[in-house]
This record gives C-alpha cells, sequence and structure tokens, in this order.
C-alpha cells in the first residue's frame, strides 16, 4: 500500500539514488558500529545503510511506517517523537558512541540539533540532510549574514562541514526550499563552561542584531557583575565563537 506523505510530521522522502549514494558515502558506516537514524520514512536510506553496517537503530514517529520498518528484522525501531529520545541512553545500551544520521524534519530541525547538544558527549557523529538555509546559519563564520545564535552554540561544540546541496526534485514531495547535508563531529577537548549561561550570554548578544553590543550586551553584563574587559564596540555578529565562550566562562562564578 503507497504511504502519503504526512504534512504535519513534515515528510518529504528522499528519491534521488545517486544523492542516496552520496550520503552513505559521507557517512562511510562501517559493521558494529552504534548507528541511530532519524525519520527512516519509507526506508529510502536506511536500507542502503544497512549494507554496511549491518544493523540499525530508527526513530520514527509515524506508526505506519514504524509498523512497516519492524518487519526487518536488522532493524531496532524506537518508535517515538525524537524530542523525547534519549541518546545518552540508546548509547548505554550499545556500549558505544552513536553515530546519528537522517533526513530531519525541517519544521523542527533547530530543536532537534539543541536536544542533540544537550546529549553530545552520547555521539561520536551527525549527518543530516536539512534546509540549506538551516546549514547555512550552522556552518556560518563571523562577519557573514547568516552568522548568528544557531552558529555560536553549535560551533562551541562541533566542528560543522556543509557537504553539498540537494535539490527539491530529489525528493517527494519536493520541498520549496533546497536542501544540504552537514556533518557535525563533537569536539574532543570542548571548552568546560556552562552551556545554559553561554545560550543566555548568545541570546541577549543576538536580541538585536543591527545595534552595538554596549546596548544589548553591555547591560547584560551589568546585570551579571561582570568587571572584565570585552570589546562591545562591535555588533554580535563580528565577535567570533571563541570570544563568546571565553566571555561565559570569565562570569563571576556566583552568577552561575
Amino acid at each position: 500500500m503507497k504511504h502519503i506523505p504526512r504534512k504535519r510530521f513534515g515528510q518529504h522522502f528522499l528519491t534521488d539514488t545517486s544523492v542516496l549514494d552520496d550520503i552513505v558515502r559521507a557517512i562511510a558506516p562501517q559493521p558494529g558500529e552504534a548507528l541511530v537514524e532519524i525519520g527512516p520514512g519509507l526506508g529510502a536510506l536506511t536500507f542502503p545503510l544497512l549494507e554496511r553496517c549491518e544493523r540499525l537503530t530508527v526513530i520514527e514517529l509515524d506508526r505506519d511506517l514504524a509498523a512497516r520498518l519492524r518487519k526487518r528484522a536488522e532493524l531496532t525501531v524506537v518508535e517515538a517523537d525524537v524530542l523525547q529520545v534519549d541518546f545518552t541512553a540508546l548509547a548505554a545500551q550499545t556500549g558505544r558512541p552513536l553515530r546519528v544520521v537522517g533526513n530531519l524534519p525541517y519544521n523542527i530541525s533547530s530543536p532537534i540539533a539543541f536536544h542533540l547538544l544537550a546529549q553530545v558527549d552520547a555521539i561520536e557523529d551527525q549527518h543530516f540532510m536539512l534546509q540549506k538555509e538551516v546549514v547555512d546559519r550552522m556552518a556560518a563564520a563571523p562577519g557573514h549574514k547568516d552568522y548568528g545564535r544557531l552558529s555560536v552554540m553549535l560551533q562551541w561544540r562541533y566542528e560543522i562541514e556543509s557537504l553539498f546541496e540537494v535539490p527539491p526534485e530529489a525528493f517527494d514531495p519536493p520541498p520549496r526550499v533546497d536542501s544540504a547535508v552537514v556533518r557535525m563531529t563533537p569536539l574532543r577537548q570542548p571548552p568546560q563552561l556552562d552551556a545554559a549561561r553561554l545560550e543566555a550570554l548568545v541570546a541577549v548578544a543576538f536580541s538585536q542584531r543591527r545595534k552595538l553590543l554596549r546596548h544589548t550586551l553591555g547591560r547584560w553584563l551589568t546585570e551579571q557583575g561582570y568587571e572584565g574587559s570585552f570589546d562591545l564596540q562591535r555588533r554580535a555578529e563580528e565577535v567570533p565563537v571563541g570570544e563568546f565562550v571565553a566571555l561565559a566562562q570569565a562570569l563571576p562564578a556566583a552568577q552561575r
């Protein structure tokens, strides 16, 4: 029975075999690795991955698709909302860090990225198909128009590579936007800091992108009791990730 893509789940099924081959080559799965696919859908990526890795855990919210996938003995099917999935527990079950992949629903791609960020210690790497605009923001460098809160909050913890673009006609039904595949590799020795404090700092800094930081971040730093030196005569988009991280680390301990 043909599956009708469900708009509420943001379903756009990848059908271009050459693109699928490119994604599998980029992931380069190996037997014994702990692969987890988010949103396997009709299995277009799932089954080529299985040929390489032999076993795979898939997370699927659509109960009809989950039922189809359970027919394959090599698949462990988690029927759930990915934002409720404990990836740290999955890694503990497998005994090794997870390699997370997927063609993510574009309407919740950023929430998924932040959900995984909170559990990044359980992850070896991530390969995702996303809206190209989101990938551009994730990978953007300081001074670029796409550089913002998402860039900083992911780059302080990952090395991010935009691998290649994918046109709408590679999907059924075609989305109204261009897509791209991104690789996210957790940094082996990340800076030690309170992630919640960095997130609060960055949110304030980018709250009014057009204004100099002295009008936004300056007041916030004073409220936190910060007495150090930081150049506030810049806009947030001019500040490198490392400087935001160092500032978060330098906040008074009593305020953390």
